[in-house]
């Protein structure tokens, strides 16, 4: 199936042009010795993270400053996440992270890929206001992330490490901040005869990328059928490897809770028949589009989390699943109101400053609804705050 190129995209500077062909050259090369046929899943995980290539791992600006704007009225980087938008996203999330320190008796939190070192840097920050001494750790893919972090969390010392590999057991808190929608994702179609079929990568005549579609194995249309009733035509994503994540988790995390904040839906609204192309995304210097194959190695590649999915992995994995509702909700029973008030509205600037992006961590139509939250884990006694009023647990 032939794609349509996103218009209205920006330009590209010879650098960068220079390494996105660099990188579709080795996509093609892969392509073909996979037999002209390459999975989504593959392909997305090439882009993405390939050592020296991948958008992930080849050192370009990914996360936005807020602060940085520039001449075209856009922040640097490709997008902005919560904590940088504001430090009382990181400030709030310390407060629920400061319950779960308290009632697993742990000390330490762990994050992975934690971008620019903005939420590590805020909970550290909050924690320390509160008088609540932690270790962090950090699981980071990406090379110059992480030095990017270094440099950004260099005054906590040596209580800031970064880990090469998962834990073998862990006891504290887990944060996880759009860790699931960067994970790769195998893509799936309804054929006409109501047959699932796995979508993939193939090159047309004259070495573009197009999306070709075969039937899809015994396990992928054994974990796709229970999901959803066949919708001949519909096309969507499975993340197999955000579950196998999670389900894994069981294994290293002896005691405490993770929390992981996404964008994405409950099953029943995530495979709505309305949502008849899917969820995948990307993003290259603030534009949104849906093509992955417009820039590779320069732009992100996303797909909206199954929440539900994510859960039933938790399940499997012998966690349990404590909590799950809208990132509104959860922080404001974790205390981002009570934050605000102690801010001080005589500064007209500062305050000002600060309600515009509160706005939109809080707000139906921007992230306060398209967000959410789910925390599992371990050994925890009570309820976590976060989820104190109007948790969504049943809506799974």
């Amino acid at each position: 199936m032939p794609r349509t190129a996103p218009s209205s995209l920006p330009p590209l500077d010879p650098d960068a042009q220079a390494h996105s062909n660099h990188v579709a050259q080795a996509l093609r090369a892969a392509i073909q010795a996979a037999g002209g046929w390459l999975p989504f899943d593959a392909f997305m995980d090439q882009a993405l993270y390939a050592p020296g290539l991948g958008y992930y791992t080849a050192g370009a600006v990914k996360l936005a400053e807020a602060s940085q704007d520039k001449a075209d009225g856009l922040p640097s980087g490709d997008f902005v996440t919560a904590p940088e938008l504001t430090p009382l996203f990181a400030f709030t999330v310390a407060r629920q992270a400061r319950q779960v320190l308290r009632d697993s008796g742990t000390s330490t939190i762990l994050e992975f890929g934690a971008g620019s070192g903005a939420l590590a840097e805020g909970v550290l920050t909050e924690l320390d206001r509160l008088g609540v001494p932690a270790q962090y750790r950090i699981v980071e893919v990406s090379a110059d992330l992480r030095e990017r972090q270094r440099r950004r969390l260099a005054a906590h010392g040596e209580r800031v490490q970064w880990l090469d590999a998962l834990p073998g057991a862990f006891e504290g808190c887990v944060l996880a901040n759009e860790v699931l929608d960067a994970m790769p994702v195998t893509l799936f179609r309804w054929s006409e005869q109501a047959v699932v079929q796995e979508r993939g990568v193939a090159l047309d005549e004259a070495g573009a990328f197009v999306w070709q579609d075969r039937p899809a194995g015994a396990a992928l249309t054994q974990a796709v059928t229970p999901r959803m009733p066949p919708l001949p035509g519909y096309v969507s994503e499975i993340n197999l490897q955000a579950e196998a994540w999670i389900r894994g988790m069981g294994g290293w995390l002896t005691r405490g809770a993770a929390l992981l904040l996404d964008y994405g839906f409950p099953r029943h609204e995530y495979y709505h028949p309305q949502r008849a192309g899917g969820t995948l995304m990307c993003h290259l210097r603030h534009h949104a589009h849906a093509d992955p194959f417009a820039a590779p190695g320069l732009q992100d590649i996303t797909a909206h989390v199954d929440f539900t999915a994510m859960a039933d992995a938790a399940l499997a994995g012998g966690l349990q699943v404590l909590g799950y509702t809208s990132q509104a909700r959860f922080l404001m029973n974790a205390g981002l109101m009570e934050l605000m008030a102690e801010q001080d509205p005589a500064d007209v600037r500062a305050y000002a400053a600060m309600v515009s992006p509160v706005q939109r961590l809080l707000s139906e139509a921007e992230m306060g609804e398209l967000f959410k939250v789910l925390a599992v884990g371990k050994g925890m006694p009570g309820p976590l705050q976060g989820f104190s009023r109007g948790d969504r647990l049943g809506s799974l």
